[in-house]
């Protein structure tokens, strides 16, 4: 399984990975843009590659679980505690001071209502609320919390093809009730205000998890496959991206985001076509060696800081071109340039600050970014 990543400089998960950072950037650029007047025609095209976007999270999901489960073999509940302490530090410290950054600096950021006295900041610190995209991220520390039950999975189908796909298939059919519940009950259904955090508890995201921890344990057959058919993958992942792109239109106009959700049947299947070609993409990648390699890891191994300071940046941008009134063509790009660009220097500064900082004071132990 070396070509999957274990001698290389990139696994399929550093590439979910950048991918997925990428295009969240791109989704909350146009959520930022859609805010303001734009003609009908502009809504559509913007709304067109929303949808086209709307497997970020997935995507992250599957990256994580596939490079855990690849760079943890053998681990079970005796290495928790080490687990924990690394992304204790690599994962939940950065994710608790930009959380504090948003509801102390631009309170105005915050979801479902406002702090007023220290208890609502708590709950807002703690649901994901304080800025738009962290609802994500409450999610995603979940999956990271219960990591020692996809080790024991991954040590239960031990690489035998039978079991993977049994376990794939279950998942599946609990994730298409899952969100076929959620699309009658809450999407537009009757308890859409009172249920809303069902959005970022991991369930949701299961079947991605799986997916990925699947993908590992069963890759010679499952990287075979997706090799030899690279083309019905295109076939399927345009027809799928056509569906709910039409599903997403038909509600008319003005064009609303909150008419493209995660949490629905279509999409299942659209964020795992698009995870498919991700991975076909990869093996290509690794299989010629490509020198873009260790771009990607690097991406992939700085994604999660990135994500997380990105609205921050893209706040600030907003503010400085807002005034300028320029054309929807040269402000899309250019917001995406400036929050991809500022966000990953941030995260890579930010970095190399820390290091200084432990070297000034003579801190030696060792942190791992894994």
């Amino acid at each position: 399984m070396d070509h999957l990543g274990a001698n290389s400089q990139a696994d399929i998960g550093d590439f979910a990975k950048m991918f997925a950072v990428t295009t969240v950037m791109i989704q909350s650029v146009i959520t930022f843009l859609m805010s303001s007047r734009l003609a009908i025609g502009q809504q559509f095209f913007l709304g067109g590659f929303y949808e086209l976007a709307k497997f970020s999270a997935s995507a992250f999901i599957f990256g994580i679980l596939f490079s855990t489960i690849r760079t943890h073999p053998e681990a079970s509940w005796h290495n928790y505690p080490g687990f924990m302490r690394n992304r204790w530090h690599v994962l939940f410290v950065p994710s608790i001071l930009w959380t504090a950054a948003y509801l102390i600096f631009v309170p105005q950021l915050q979801q479902h209502g406002h702090y007023h006295n220290w208890a609502e900041f708590a709950w807002q610190f703690v649901n994901g609320n304080a800025a738009p995209h962290l609802w994500y991220n409450v999610m995603m520390l979940q999956f990271i919390i219960i990591m020692p039950l996809f080790w024991t999975l991954a040590r239960w189908i031990d690489h035998r093809w039978s079991r993977g796909l049994a376990v794939f298939a279950l998942a599946l059919v609990f994730e298409l009730s899952w969100h076929l519940a959620y699309a009658l009950q809450v999407f537009h259904g009757p308890k859409a205000q009172r249920w809303y955090l069902l959005d970022r508890v991991f369930p949701s995201f299961l079947i991605f998890a799986v997916t990925g921890t699947v993908l590992w344990q069963c890759s010679p057959t499952l990287t075979h496959f997706l090799k030899h058919h690279w083309l019905s993958q295109i076939v399927l992942w345009l027809a799928l991206f056509y569906y709910v792109t039409l599903n997403f239109f038909s509600y008319g106009t003005p064009v609303r985001l909150t008419n493209a959700p995660y949490y629905l049947p279509s999409m299942i299947f659209y964020n795992l076509a698009t995870i498919g070609l991700i991975t076909t993409f990869a093996l290509y990648m690794q299989k010629y060696r490509n020198q873009w390699l260790p771009l990607v890891h690097w991406v992939a191994l700085y994604a999660h800081r990135a994500y997380l300071s990105h609205v921050f940046w893209l706040y600030w941008c907003w503010r400085l071109l807002s005034p300028l009134h320029w054309p929807l063509m040269i402000r899309f790009p250019l917001l995406v340039v400036l929050t991809v660009g500022l966000a990953f220097l941030s995260a890579f500064g930010f970095h190399l600050l820390w290091v200084g900082i432990k070297d000034l004071l003579g801190i030696h132990r060792h942190l791992a970014n894994g």
